[in-house]
């Protein structure tokens, strides 16, 4: 069964960066269009960047320009590079194929930006 380990969140202060990465235990990674999405508390969960198999990008208008989507099929792993961080970039960031599958969602990492 395939599951997605996301890590490398935690506390940063506004301006600061973080990497966050996404282990596959299967190639999903390498096979599937891939996504980041994040959930506030309070709010809906929603989508954040997508890459294709292919490697093309796309990205939440509110993060455009500060976060980038990588992909290593290699590794199995999804990276999310963001700088420039906000308050309002807290939330509990998940990976998931670009068309999520219920059954891989994990617990994803948290995200805390002090102002």
């Amino acid at each position: 069964q395939v599951q997605l380990v996301e890590s490398g969140g935690g506390l940063v202060q506004s301006g600061g960066s973080l990497r966050l990465s996404c282990a596959a235990s299967g190639n999903i990674c390498s096979a599937y269009a891939m996504a980041w999405y994040r959930q506030a508390p309070g709010k809906q969960r929603e989508l954040v960047a997508t890459i294709t198999s292919g490697g093309e990008t796309n990205y939440a208008d509110s993060v455009k320009g500060r976060i980038t989507i990588v992909r290593d099929n290699a590794k199995n792993t999804v990276y999310l590079r963001m700088n420039s961080l906000k308050p309002e970039d807290t939330a509990v960031y998940y990976c998931n194929t670009a068309r999520p599958r219920f059954g891989l969602w994990g617990q994803g990492t948290q995200v805390t930006v002090s102002s």
